[in-house]
């Protein structure tokens, strides 16, 4: 079955870091950009990070800029986003993605 399946959310003090992960099965995402969105309580998608397939090119949104790390493991066919320094609007549904696919997601709830 082809899917992505996002883990490592969870709750988290603000200032505090997450690192999130999103296995592919099903096929290889050693060709494919992929990408983090999020999703908050009452409000539309929200594109975080995108890294192209070799993992030499990645972009970011102003509002995670500085404190979230995409990064790819090919030879494991798993994405990461590295999370610093979370702030309470940090707080959604995040989600993993190709142009085609998308993961069910993993809560991060930042709260004190």
């Amino acid at each position: 079955e082809v899917q992505l399946v996002e883990s490592g959310g969870g709750l988290v003090q603000p200032g505090g870091s997450l690192r999130l992960s999103c296995a592919a099965s099903g096929f290889s995402i050693s060709n494919t950009a992929m990408n983090w969105v999020r999703q908050a309580p009452g409000k539309g998608p929200e594109f975080v990070s995108s890294i192209n397939s070799r993992g030499s090119d990645t972009s970011y949104s102003d509002s995670v800029k500085g404190r979230f790390t995409i990064s790819r493991d090919n030879a494991k066919n798993t994405l990461y986003l590295q999370l610093a320094s979370l702030k309470i609007e940090d707080t959604a549904m995040y989600y993993c993605s190709t142009l085609t696919l998308r993961g069910q997601g993993t809560q991060v709830t930042v709260s004190s």
